[in-house]
Parts: C-alpha cells; structure tokens; sequence
C-alpha cells in the first residue's frame, strides 16, 4: 500500500480546496464542489469564495442567496454552512440522524415530548418567515416550562430549517428568520439519508481521507461499515501515521513540490476542520494557536501550504500574527494579499498592515444555549462545537 507524504498531501488538498490555482467555474460550482461552506460567521462565506476566486464579489454570493441557489443552514456538526438549494435536499436527510441525536441529549425540556414540539414549531413556520426570537416567544407561550434556549436548541437541530436573506449576506448584523425547507426551494427534500454520496462528495474535495477524517467533518458516525462495502471502487493509500486513506479512484494526486500561493483563511473555513488529523495543512505543534478551545477557530494565513499566522481586521488595518519569523520573500508576499483582502474587505480605504505579536482573544463559548443567543443576531449557530 502507497504511503502518502504529508507534504503530498499537503499539495493534494490546495488543489481539491481550489487554493492552489484560482478557479475559473461559476462560484455556484465551487459552492457545490466544496459540499458546504462554514456560515457561523455571516462574512466567512465570502471570505473562503474569495480565497478560491480572485475576482469575487461579494454580489457573486447574495444573488445566489436570494434567488435560492443557495442556501443557508445546520448542517455539519450541526453548524451553520452554506450549501446549494439542490445538494441541501439530500444533504440534511443525510446528516439529520446525528442532528437527532444531539438534539436528545438536550434535557431541560421539563417532561415536553419532542416529537409534541416540533409539530407546534411546523404549525408556527406554517405562515411562512419568521424571526427566531418571535419563534421562540411563540414557542414560550405555548410550552412555559422547559428552558427557552433548549426549545430553540431542539426546534433548530430537529426540523430542516433556512435562513433566507438578509441572513448571511455581507456584513449582516441583524435579525435571522426561519422558514421551513421545502416551502423556501419547493421541493420536497430527500426521503433517505445518502452516506454514499456524502463519502463520495467529501472524497472529491477533501480525499485522500480516513473514515474518522470523514465523521469528524460531517457529524456522522458509524461509517466503517459503508467504507467496507465501497472500498473496491475507492483507491486506498496509507499516511505517514499507518492510517489507511481513502479516495476516488480518479482523483488525482499533486506533485509534492508544487509551489503554493500566500491564502488569506476566514474564521471556521473547512479547509481548517476538514480533518481529524490536520497535519496535512495545520503543524501539529501550531494547532492550539488556531482552535485553541471555547468553539474558536482563527482566521488563518498559508504559507508554502501550512498556517503559518492567524489574522484580524478593525476598520481598514490588517494585523497578522505569524507563528516563527517569515523568510523575507514570503513576508512581503503576504503583505500583497493582504492589501487585497483589505482591498475587498474595505474597498476605497488607504490599507494598513501591521505585524502583531500574540493572539486576538476569546469570542465565543461553547455552551449550546450561549450560541443560541448569539445567533439571534448572527455569530455561531445551534449544534455543536468546532
């Protein structure tokens, strides 16, 4: 069995993320290639099409949410993504029984049948959009005793909800709405769950992969069986660790010494979680600095095809935190992409970049019923933790 270098897959994965070559399909098309984008941030959406587009706008991205290409949702690990209207048919189904089981542990429902629950939650959502926190009130008045933030908590990760613009656009701030699945797209979703599709799809943008890689990045678990029985039409390296990884037999793999460009990476951007094992993209020892804990995951910078800084933006100024001093030529690539992720971020404005020590603090915790209400306004969404 082929081991696989780390640095091989290392370039592989650039190229199946689209960050080693700027993409030249329609951003729907790397919308759908990449399964689902991370959505707990309203701007990190456009942040990662930028990273794969250079010649992104953010209208690319609010016109497919509008006209429903595009959707918003949770869906990995019961966080918010962004996924196309089509693949959300069959990928909620899909992912929905790890949904279901997280929404179980949630107790605190004082005795309420969850299934008495949701079909109070349809009826209200019946009538089309409705704010979250009117959802909620309504909830509240019909079942006073359990803890509201549960209610909501159970609401959200049981039926397949959307959040239809404003929500999730650039730079929205305000109030989210829900509104059932099938009445936004019109369609029914999926009536099985597909974990055929999810493995093939992943493998696609995210191969070569272990199984637990796979879980890890969707949420669902007990795949070994579903591995056994595709393993003859899947191709099967080992990493440098022993662990058996899988990919499509046509996937191609990447010379290792391929030259690979500076990439700003939003906050929470899957090319960060796709992997239990991150080696291939984040140094082992680098790991705590960009998910530290407490549901943080830090926007990053690749260099050479590794995190080598995390980043933060206040007004027009751009301040980057590397890991170990930068070979010059690097540095100063760096500070070119950055003025043009200032450049987009704050068109018109004079970009300043400033080299910084240390790491921004926290922002978020990993309590369920402290996301929820960070939600209501945007911010991390119901489910679990990165």
């Amino acid at each position: 069995m082929r081991v696989l270098s780390n640095r091989e897959l290392n370039r592989t994965y650039l190229t199946r993320q689209l960050l080693a070559h700027p993409a030249t399909h329609p951003v729907a098309d790397t919308v759908e290639h990449l399964v689902a984008l991370q959505g707990q941030e309203a701007d990190s959406p456009y942040l990662s099409l930028r990273a794969r587009h250079p010649d992104f706008r953010q209208d690319d991205l609010t016109a497919l949410l509008h006209d429903r290409t595009v959707v918003r949702s949770a869906l990995l690990r019961g966080t918010q993504h962004l996924c196309t209207g089509e693949d959300f048919r069959w990928l909620r189904p899909t992912l929905q029984p790890g949904l279901d089981r997280f929404a179980a542990r949630g107790g605190r429902l004082d005795g309420l049948d969850q299934a008495t629950l949701i079909e109070a939650a349809r009826e209200i959502l019946g009538d089309g959009p409705i704010g979250r926190p009117e959802l909620t009130r309504r909830l509240i008045e019909r079942f006073p005793g359990p803890d509201p933030e549960w209610l909501k908590l159970v609401v959200h990760l049981r039926l397949s909800l959307l959040h239809p613009p404003p929500a999730g656009t650039w730079r929205h701030r305000g109030r989210v709405s829900c509104v059932l699945a099938e009445d936004w797209l019109g369609r029914p979703l999926a009536a099985e769950p597909a974990p055929e599709t999810l493995v093939m799809r992943y493998l696609a943008a995210f191969g070569p992969a272990s199984i637990k890689d796979i879980q890890v990045w969707s949420g669902v678990t007990r795949l070994r069986g579903l591995m056994a029985t595709l393993r003859d039409r899947l191709r099967v390296f080992r990493s440098e660790a022993g662990i058996d990884l899988y990919d499509l037999t046509d996937a191609p793999l990447v010379d290792p010494d391929m030259p690979a460009p500076v990439v700003f990476l939003p906050e929470f951007d899957n090319a960060i979680l796709g992997h239990a094992d991150r080696d291939r993209i984040v140094h082992p020892g680098d790991r705590p600095l960009v998910t530290p804990g407490w549901s943080i995951v830090r926007p990053t910078v690749l260099v050479d095809g590794f995190v080598a800084a995390t980043w933060w933006v206040s007004g027009a100024s751009l301040s980057i935190a590397p890991f170990r001093p930068l070979a010059e030529k690097d540095r100063a690539e760096v500070e070119r992409e950055g003025e043009r992720l200032l450049e987009f971020m704050v068109p018109g404005e004079r970009p300043e970049i400033h080299w910084a020590e240390g790491q921004p603090g926290v922002r978020w915790g990993n309590r369920p019923e402290r996301a929820l209400r960070a939600a209501d306004t945007e911010g991390p969404l119901p489910g679990g933790t990165e």
